[in-house]
């Protein structure tokens, strides 16, 4: 398990917004790990776990987007069924409630999976 950082931002819910997000982080050869987004009334929320966090964040901010740094979990697994279920669980007998998450699998049949947890340092202890 490893320690990660996410960006969360609000942008405009518009079409072409996603697009305009990767694409600027492209330009600036920030490459996604991860991302999870989503509409809130006018505006859409994002989460991104990136490369290149501080340039990142420097660029999103001089794009007006103001982003929220937060530290998030890092864990990959297998990509099998009860796999989740089984860190998730393990978190939920230490005690840490998980916020949010966010997963994506590969063709190396393995799963990264991006945990916001109430406690980073006991969620470590719980997954050894």
């Amino acid at each position: 398990m490893a320690r990660a950082k996410e960006l969360k931002f609000k942008v405009p819910d518009r079409p072409g917004m996603l697009g305009e997000i990767a694409g600027a982080l492209g330009e600036k050869k920030v490459n996604l790990r991860a991302i999870n987004a989503w509409v809130e009334g006018t505006e859409g929320v994002v989460r991104i776990v990136v490369d290149k966090h501080a340039v990142a964040k420097k660029l999103l901010a001089k794009k007006g987007w103001t982003p929220e740094e937060r530290d998030v979990i890092e864990l990959e697994l297998a990509d099998k069924p009860g796999t989740l279920g089984e860190a998730a669980a393990k978190l939920g007998r230490a005690g840490v409630n998980i916020t949010h998450v966010f997963v994506g699998t590969g063709l190396a049949r393995k799963a990264t999976v991006f945990l916001g947890v109430s406690d980073p340092a006991a969620a470590a202890k719980a997954l050894r």
